[in-house]
């Protein structure tokens, strides 16, 4: 090693690799909620008797409520400093809330009819809250994990793994197991199953990221901590204002998510397998078939992260998503027949549209997940910039501006559908392919997601933290912390 090089590596502190892949498992535990929170629309509507846009609605309303409450979340998570961490009693309190809200929203139907709408937006804003608490944890926390810019995308690579998994993998339990097993559409026993197992796995996986962050939960770790004292709630405007890496990333990473968010949408996959391609059961089959691809695409984006930097990789891998979907908008509007692009008329088309897809897919899958570690770099930079060491905070408004962005995707599912006559009940599995039905489908299974990652392109293009600046902003930081600021033995180092 050189003299230049031992000078690098000790401006950083690393994890162990199960340090990363476990303390992964906290966002794990989140999206389980995510996917499963993406059947109530069947559940209010179906069950619990609200109508579609109604349900849109509140859904969207709650989301800005879910952007409003990451400020505070996040000005309380830089106060903290607790004999159990920073971070730790954040998280076990968020997923016990998550937990309880969950199992509460799904049995509005045993509330009298004029109450289930009030109960529905309550309990759905305490699902918020501990939703806010443990999300903002996952990103918070990526400041103490590791500050080596080959370890942080690493926690992309797992993240990326996990979420195949959850996503793809949750669709075909429901779509070829849960949902036939209970009479071929959404009842109470599909609900009952899936809640079951998402809330078990969560609180496990919960714990399993507790222990894996419990060494790195101190204070020697949190950057300039004796700044923390000094800010106050009315420095968010300021700090966003003039922190123009975090401005872009927010702009970038909410409209990814935007992208990943829409085409998995329960209304869009009942859309695009169960209508358009006649058998919803593909859904499953595809979400199966498209694990392998997104796995490639994400070990090849983690490791072009690693080597020419995070902000590079998202543009190349969001470019691909664009070419992929847009090939795929061509393809169904050239061919006579969309069914020709299942399993069952086996050819050139389902070639094609399994390619397309299962590259859009592992894309969508990728990007979001390349972005938690960035936003761990801007809260480098701003230390680098005011000597802040606010991690809560940066989280926070990161999340304040993504949550309001994302918040849209059911929206624009619910309202897009209602433009097309769809008022009172979302499009059924089955239902008869209209003119307006295919060129909706088009639209919110691919359309919406190719405007999301090019508007993330272009927010791209005015981020400066490339690898380059990263070394430069740990370099200084490595500084700050050698003149006094936070003295860091050389075991805590390793």
């Amino acid at each position: 090693m050189t003299n230049q090089e031992a000078a690098m590596n000790s401006n950083y502190h690393t994890a162990k690799i199960w340090q990363i892949a476990l303390f992964t498992l906290n966002n794990t535990a989140t999206n389980l909620f995510l996917f499963a929170i993406g059947f109530v629309t069947y559940y209010a509507t179906g069950i619990a008797g609200l109508t579609v846009v109604v349900v849109s609605t509140i859904l969207t309303t709650m989301r800005v409520f879910d952007g409003i409450t990451d400020p505070i979340i996040g000005f309380i998570l830089d106060k903290i400093e607790s004999k159990y961490g920073k971070f730790r009693p954040i998280q076990l309190i968020g997923n016990i809330v998550l937990i309880t809200s969950f199992i509460a929203m799904y049995n509005l139907h045993h509330l009298p009819e004029g109450l289930r709408i009030i109960a529905f937006i309550v309990i759905h804003a305490i699902y918020i809250l501990g939703y806010t608490m443990q999300t903002t944890v996952t990103r918070a926390a990526q400041t103490v994990l590791t500050n080596h810019p080959k370890q942080r995308p690493i926690f992309s690579l797992f993240d990326s793994i996990f979420n195949v998994f959850v996503f793809s993998g949750g669709q075909f339990i429901v779509s070829n197991y849960l949902v036939p097993k209970h009479g071929g559409d959404f009842t109470m026993g599909v609900f009952l199953e899936l809640n079951t197992f998402v809330v078990i796995a969560s609180f496990i996986f919960t714990i399993l990221a507790m222990i894996a962050i419990k060494s790195k939960d101190r204070k020697e770790f949190y950057g300039l901590a004796d700044v923390n004292a000094k800010t106050r709630f009315r420095d968010y405007w300021p700090v966003l204002k003039n922190n123009r890496p975090m401005q872009m990333l927010v702009l970038s990473a909410s409209t990814d998510k935007l992208a990943s968010q829409v085409m998995q949408q329960q209304p869009v996959y009942v859309m695009l397998f169960g209508i358009m391609l006649g058998n919803f059961a593909l859904s499953g089959h595809f979400n199966l078939i498209i694990i392998i691809p997104s796995l490639i695409i994400t070990y090849f984006g983690v490791s072009y992260a690693r080597k020419r930097g995070m902000k590079l990789s998202l543009v190349r891998f969001s470019w691909l998503g664009v070419i992929a979907f847009s090939l795929l908008i061509i393809m169904f509007l050239v061919v006579d027949n969309p069914e020709s692009a299942n399993f069952t008329n086996f050819g050139l088309v389902t070639i094609l549209f399994i390619l397309f897809y299962s590259v859009g897919r592992g894309v969508a899958s990728l990007t979001p997940a390349i972005v938690i570690p960035m936003i761990a770099d801007a809260a480098d930079y701003e230390t680098y910039r005011s000597k802040r060491f606010v991690p809560g905070m940066m989280s926070a408004l990161f999340s304040l501006v993504d949550k309001v962005v994302s918040s849209l995707a059911p929206a624009i599912v619910g309202f897009m559908v209602a433009l097309i006559g769809y008022h009172n009940e979302f499009p059924q599995i089955g239902e008869t392919l209209t003119d307006d039905l295919f060129t909706m489908t088009l639209i919110v299974a691919f359309g919406i997601p190719i405007i999301g990652w090019l508007i993330s392109i272009i927010a791209m293009k005015f981020y400066q933290l490339d690898k380059d600046k990263m070394q430069e902003v740990q370099e200084a930081i490595s500084k700050m912390k050698e003149a006094g600021a936070v003295d860091m033995s050389d075991e805590d180092k390793r």
